[in-house]
């Protein structure tokens, strides 16, 4: 679904990602994680076209993304980020029909496909005219998955979704998005710097560390078999799962 060819990125002088080959399966989960300032949101943000690269070639389903069809291209992706982003002036249902009254989709089709998307992310109808501020954390971030899914992507982009949640609530999104996830078979990249979430959501991991990626695989792979110290290192820091 997704490919990175010799993909870097530099700002000035400094590298925050390396030449990386990396290949997304369509239908599955992949989870980016690592320390802070490791390259996982650069990664994204590259997908996405919101940065340029300063090498390589970035394909989303065959299509190169270009500054010629980025826009295009952004219409087929979902993207989520912390805290949700989303609009404070905008209502919870303007902000997740915003790109579909753009598009001058159909109000009948909106209307059906808002109400899908509220059943889909446990979100209560009578919520739907509460501005941001109304809305708790945890449904600000349902409100800006809905958003994500209102034009049935191809690939979701979700970067550090639940960081800024308590974990009760964020235990509870999790359980969500993994049903979501298997109901949908979305191709999926998300980006969290917790390897318990990790774990829970993701079909396959990829650890990355100053720029660059140093192993990927299954929890149990990076476990028992890992690519270097700083893999055990990572692993050791998040003690439950280190001895789980």
């Amino acid at each position: 679904m997704i490919e990175l060819e010799s993909v870097s990125k530099k700002f000035g002088t400094t590298i925050a990602l390396h030449e990386t080959d990396l290949s997304i399966d369509a239908g599955k989960t992949t989870v980016l994680i690592g320390s802070s300032g490791c390259g996982k949101s650069t990664i994204l943000r590259l997908i996405i076209g919101l940065l340029e690269p300063t090498t390589g070639t970035i394909r989303i389903e065959g299509q190169r993304v270009s500054a010629t069809s980025v826009l295009a291209l952004r219409r087929r992706i979902g993207y989520v980020i912390q805290e949700g982003g989303l609009f404070a002036h905008l209502t919870a249902a303007q902000n997740v029909l915003l790109m579909a009254k753009h598009l001058k989709r159909p109000v009948a089709q909106m209307e059906t496909r808002l109400r899908e998307l509220c059943q889909l992310t446990h979100f209560p109808e009578n919520g739907l005219q509460r501005y941001p501020v109304e809305l708790s954390g945890g449904q600000r971030q349902r409100v800006s998955l809905m958003r994500a899914l209102m034009l049935e992507p191809g690939v979701l982009l979700l970067d550090e979704p639940f960081g800024a949640l308590d974990p009760m609530v964020r235990a509870r999104l999790q359980e969500e998005l993994k049903e979501i996830f298997e109901r949908l078979r979305q191709t999926t990249v998300l980006v969290t710097h917790d390897m318990a979430e990790a774990a829970f959501l993701a079909d396959r991991i990829v650890l990355l560390n100053e720029g660059r990626i140093v192993q990927s695989g299954t929890l149990d792979d990076l476990r028992s078999r890992p690519a270097s110290p700083f893999v055990r290192e990572f692993l050791n820091a998040q003690r439950v799962l280190a001895t789980a």
